[in-house]
């Protein structure tokens, strides 16, 4: 019975080293093992790893054969603390020698073991070529992007969840107005920089509203907002930005903003909306922003009307001074004409030109009659004054036209055009109305000299 026992017992422990031989043959890590500095046993992965063409290569050789010179020192000094069975170092990084000369970086953890009756040093051997490789590639990915932003001409600022600047590309601090060493912006918050930062509408934009700060607390991603910021050397630069989480996955992830300059595009956007909706020789409002106030003072429901009472003016003989004087004249004409009733009307009022001789004025506010009257005959007054053009003394007369909008007003903007016109038609003295004018008329204009 004692003798089944044994051969029991002496049967699974043969089961399980053939097992850990398995294990060992196969494992994708190397195994070598050395006692008295040489090795005596590596397995097919250490073969692999050291280049070699068999065990025999590498079995009997001093161990330090196959470790690089700069690595040999504390390799000793680790294995001559193991003093008992299973001791184990800590993992420590290295460099093998292969036996072609190259090197091999690796991760080696050793243990005393038993080993054929007696003590001998086991090594478990991890190759970090690819990881070094992954390595690298990141290092070289992190340079590439790091250069490439560095080169843009957007700004790009990377902003931790306390509010705090951790990265601003060079873009970025051109824009801002802050170029210098990272040390003056990196670690401080965006409202210790010298700016201001201004919403679309160029009112103070305080940064816990900036979209940036709902990035950060809600993990949006926000893009095509504008803002602006007013830097210590006066200059306002308007910029178009978006703000995404630099780590999505990570709820305390730092939020990347990056924006572009927009100034000059917006400066030249305005510029061209003013250009289509004021004229260019008086810098009046033009046909299209008449009608377009018009039609939104007609559309509203409000009891008090943004616009109450509309002015059409007319100048009388005008188009004889054209022809006699010449247009330049009359451009010069047309200019002051305006001017005089930019400063006859309030701030609110609006004053076009509507083409021609022919002005417009869309009184605002609630007016009394007796009141618009009083304005038509200052104006009418204002435009009798004399006109000194190029040496030529001119006095030009208004003929002005009244209409008043009313709420519930059902009219387009062209029907009350079209009234305040005949309004004016019926205001001419009979003899300057269309179609009465004497022929060879000449305007009251005499030289100056």
């Amino acid at each position: 019975m004692g003798d089944d026992k044994l051969a029991a017992a002496v049967d699974a422990a043969e089961q399980l080293a053939a097992r850990y031989r398995s294990l060992v043959e196969h494992t994708p890590d190397g195994i070598c093992v050395h006692e008295r500095g040489r090795v005596v046993y590596v397995n097919p992965a250490t073969v692999r790893l050291l280049a070699a063409e068999d065990a025999e290569e590498i079995i009997g050789r001093p161990l330090t054969d196959f470790v690089h010179p700069a690595s040999v020192p504390s390799m000793l000094d680790r294995i001559s603390t193991l003093t008992t069975a299973g001791a184990a170092s800590i993992p420590t990084e290295m460099t093998l020698m292969r036996v072609d000369g190259g090197t091999v970086p690796v991760e080696t953890v050793s243990v005393l073991t038993a080993w054929h009756d007696h003590l001998a040093y086991q090594v478990v051997i991890h190759d970090l070529t690819a990881q070094r490789h992954a390595e690298a590639a990141q290092r070289r990915a992190e340079h590439y992007f790091t250069t490439v932003v560095s080169q843009l001409e957007e700004g790009v600022v990377v902003i931790d969840p306390e509010g705090r600047i951790e990265s601003m590309n060079p873009a970025a601090k051109r824009i801002f107005g802050t170029e210098g060493p990272d040390g003056m912006v990196i670690g401080r918050t965006i409202q210790s920089l010298p700016l201001v930062l201004l919403d679309a509408n160029a009112q103070p934009l305080p940064p816990s509203r900036h979209p940036v700060a709902r990035t950060l607390a809600t993990g949006e991603t926000i893009t095509g907002y504008v803002f602006g910021v007013d830097r210590v050397d006066g200059q306002r630069r308007w910029l178009s930005g978006s703000s995404r989480l630099l780590n999505p996955g990570d709820p305390r992830s730092s939020a990347v903003s990056s924006f572009a300059d927009i100034t000059e595009f917006r400066a030249s956007r305005r510029q061209l909306e003013y250009q289509a909706t004021h004229d260019s020789l008086t810098g009046l409002a033009n046909r299209s922003l008449i009608l377009s106030q018009l039609a939104a003072a007609l559309a509203s429901t409000e009891e008090l009307l943004p616009v109450s009472t509309v002015l059409f003016i007319d100048l009388d003989g005008f188009k004889a001074i054209n022809d006699t004087l010449g247009h330049a004249i009359g451009d010069t004409v047309l200019q002051i004409v305006a001017q005089r009733l930019q400063r006859a009307l309030r701030g609110d009022d609006i004053v076009g030109r509507l083409g021609g001789d022919e002005f417009l004025v869309l009184l605002s506010g609630r007016t009394r009659r007796v009141d618009i009257d009083a304005l038509v005959s200052r104006l009418r007054s204002t435009m009798a004054e004399p006109i000194i053009a190029r040496g030529h003394r001119i006095e030009v007369n208004a003929s002005i036209g009244v209409t008043e909008l009313g709420v519930g007003d059902r009219r387009s903007p062209e029907a009350v055009l079209h009234d305040a016109d005949l309004a004016m038609y019926r205001a001419k003295p009979p003899g300057r109305r269309e179609g009465t004018v004497t022929k060879g008329r000449r305007p009251n204009s005499t030289h100056a000299s």
